[in-house]
């Protein structure tokens, strides 16, 4: 039998974990108690198996791995995220913390479509990590948003995204913007030299999400970002693998309501769904997550992991231009490295501040 297996972390007392550990694992497939199975290939097939349980040495509780058959899947998103963590995430004593796939799953949800190295490809930039940053806050017309663009572009910054909060607003419409900020764009390119990539957010409905990527693309954009848990995983891989030409930047928004382990959702599941480059919070930043949790997400987005291809780690959350060379030394120069607010502390130092980012960024791994 073809398998895949979850590890959870169980908040349970000693003596509990056993038949907790069972409890998921047949919540996850059959939602029937083992009494109740009849059907031989129902309980030797589908019935989710408990191979192993331990305590948890940091944090308390246990950790459980189970065991599912791939068959459970149907080889299909959504229902791939029902087996994972349906109904056990309704449990408020169960987190997700790992995934263990079989190459059918992968070959199945195929993973990004470009990778760090079409990421790289549309930036135009190899070598050395890359400089992002982003347009805000939510609120400021097109015009004032296209003018803080062409300050960071002309300082030198790679990718210059929406930020997630920008929607189809009636100050700053989806489709006005984006024609605004190409533009302006390709104005900074014909006086600099330096052509920098603007990255729209699609974010709605399936339909207006798909309708935004058609506009983007038509208009020339290199790159979109998305937030996946607000969209919809599966309308995330169908984006990723259906309707995008350009890599797709894959943005945390709502991943923290889920009790699912940042390291196994951003770190594994959104590299599976599709993303090409993956934004997380750092370590040290205002959301403050463990800098063990970003090791391991970011090493499960560069990993070798049975041909899928690399998503590019872009850590973000509150990162200070001062804190630039310790965080590319964690994370190496396969990095996208955002800044956002930090660059806007002072109005009038913008543009001081955003090329000190930039010299920050290319001289680092030159020293």
């Amino acid at each position: 039998m073809d398998t895949f297996r979850v590890t959870y972390h169980l908040d349970v007392e000693a003596g509990n974990e056993s038949s907790r550990a069972e409890e998921v694992a047949a919540e996850q497939t059959v939602e029937v108690p083992r009494s109740a199975i009849r059907d031989a290939f129902v309980a030797e097939e589908i019935l989710g198996v408990v191979e192993e349980i331990v305590e948890a040495p940091e944090e308390g509780g246990f950790l459980a791995r189970v065991a599912y058959s791939v068959e459970t899947t149907a080889l299909d998103p959504a229902q791939f995220i029902n087996v994972v963590f349906g109904n056990s995430s309704l449990h408020a004593d169960t987190r997700c913390l790992d995934i263990e796939l079989p190459p059918s799953l992968l070959a199945a949800l195929e993973g990004p479509k470009f990778g760090i190295s079409g990421v790289r490809k549309a930036v135009g930039v190899y070598g050395r990590p890359l400089t992002c940053t982003a347009i805000k806050p939510m609120g400021l017309s097109t015009e004032a948003l296209t003018d803080l663009l062409r300050v960071f572009a002309r300082a030198g910054i790679d990718v210059i995204k929406d930020d997630h909060g920008l929607a189809d607003h009636r100050f700053a419409p989806f489709e006005a913007r984006v024609t605004s900020c190409l533009a302006a764009i390709e104005q900074v390119a014909d006086e600099t030299g330096h052509h920098a990539t603007y990255v729209p957010n699609l974010i709605g409905t399936p339909k207006t999400v798909f309708r935004q990527l058609a506009f983007a693309q038509e208009q020339g954009v290199r790159a979109v970002m998305v937030s996946p848990m607000l969209i919809g995983l599966p309308t995330f891989w169908e984006l990723c693998h259906e309707h995008a030409s350009v890599p797709v930047l894959a943005h945390p928004a709502f991943g923290g309501a889920q009790r699912i382990a940042p390291q196994a959702l951003f770190g594994k599941i959104f590299r599976l769904y599709g993303a090409d480059a993956v934004i997380f919070v750092n370590f040290g930043s205002r959301f403050s997550p463990s800098e063990r949790s970003c090791r391991a997400l970011a090493d499960g987005l560069v990993a070798p992991w049975s041909g899928l291809q690399a998503s590019l780690p872009v850590p973000a959350g509150g990162i200070a231009v001062e804190s630039v060379g310790s965080v590319l030394d964690f994370y190496g120069p396969d990095t996208m490295m955002l800044i956002g607010g930090n660059l806007q502390v002072d109005p009038t130092l913008i543009p001081q501040r955003t090329r000190e980012f930039v010299e920050a960024v290319r001289d680092h791994f030159d020293d």
